[in-house]
């Protein structure tokens, strides 16, 4: 049962269904979050981020990342193996997943790597020209003493 009701917002705002579709998610979520498989995002730096999911026993081609509006997914299935195996002791998790991710606007990905059981997702936020900050000149006009001189000359 949610505390916050957003509604009263909407009559003042225009423009922000994105950021009221975050809240109602983030508000509306399972309180259980899934934790497999293990993830880490860190700042590489000042527009750059990656993603790093840890995906031991997965081969790249079982891994998939699709990019839909500003939503990334990544999901893995693990191909069915035919040999008949006895474990022992089993914990290395080969279970089929799906994360999601909801990047920022102007955020884009540019390139996955896939080694040593860990895939990386690389971000990249390009801030359009039109959105960057720029100075303005301004210009100087004569003073109205100036103008009425000129104009008794």
């Amino acid at each position: 049962m949610r505390a916050f009701d957003p509604t009263p917002l909407f009559r003042a705002s225009v423009g922000f269904d994105r950021m009221a579709d975050l809240m109602d998610r983030v508000l509306a979520a399972e309180p259980v979050q899934p934790t497999y498989p293990p993830y880490n995002i860190e700042k590489t730096d000042e527009n750059a981020y990656r993603i790093s999911v840890a995906v031991a026993g997965f081969a790249a081609d079982e891994l998939s990342v699709e990019l839909k509006e500003n939503g990334l997914t990544i999901s893995g299935r693990k191909a069915e193996d035919s040999a008949e195996r006895t474990y022992l002791h089993r914990g290395i998790a080969t279970r089929a997943f799906e994360r999601r991710f909801h990047l920022a606007d102007h955020v884009r990905v540019s390139g996955a790597t896939h080694a040593d059981g860990m895939l990386h997702i690389d971000l990249v936020r390009e801030i359009p020209e039109a959105l960057k900050p720029r100075r303005i000149e301004i210009a100087s006009t004569k003073s109205s003493a100036q103008l009425v001189d000129a104009s008794a000359a």
